[in-house]
């Protein structure tokens, strides 16, 4: 596509900011969603790191879980990170009560895996689909998949097997936070599939 992609980010609670200064380096149209009306016209959705339960709770009071359900369900290219890929998962195993997230990715996540925010760390990932080198990670409060679908491909896991990053057609989700340590890779990924779903 010879325009930008015009790329939305989720900018109720969470490092929104940070994706949005990925994204515009790598050339992207970055759009703030808060409202339904700023999710019309986007190309690719970004759903950023934060408290994913307090996501969920703003975007039902400014009435956006019913329209991100749908652009999802029709196919709207969607990344998560950390909280985000809580949102984007089927399966919630560890939800506050009334939890219940946005689907779309056919996966069972658990909130908290590793701890408090105590229990933050780093690691190196090999990740294919990236290429070389690996990919530093940092793990904040991070969530795991613990179980995936026919038609989730793991793309990174750690040495006990534990998924912590995963893509099922047009969504892809972390559990990690790549837009904080200066490796675009990631988000140039999903950028390449915002590209080839327009």
């Amino acid at each position: 596509m010879t325009t930008r992609p015009r790329v939305g980010v989720l900018a109720l609670q969470g490092d929104f900011r940070e994706h949005a200064a990925v994204l515009e380096h790598l050339g992207a149209d970055v759009r703030l969603v808060r409202r339904p009306s700023e999710l019309s016209g986007v190309d690719g959705l970004v759903l950023p790191g934060g408290e994913s339960s307090v996501m969920e709770k703003l975007a039902r009071a400014f009435d956006l879980v019913d329209p991100l359900r749908q652009a999802i369900a029709e196919g709207l290219p969607v990344y998560g990170t950390c909280a985000g890929l809580i949102l984007l998962a089927d399966r919630i195993l560890d939800g506050i009560a009334g939890q219940h997230g946005l689907g779309g990715l056919d996966v069972s996540v658990r909130r908290n895996a590793f701890g408090s925010q105590l229990d933050s760390f780093e690691t190196e990932l090999r990740i294919p689909v990236l290429g070389e080198p690996p990919v530093h990670a940092v793990f904040i409060r991070a969530p795991v998949v613990e179980a995936a679908g026919p038609d989730v491909t793991p793309l990174a896991s750690l040495p006990d097997g534990r998924m912590v990053a995963v893509q099922q057609g047009r969504l892809l989700g972390t559990s990690f936070h790549p837009e904080v340590t200066g490796d675009t890779r990631f988000h140039a990924y999903f950028l390449d599939t915002v590209r080839s779903a327009v």
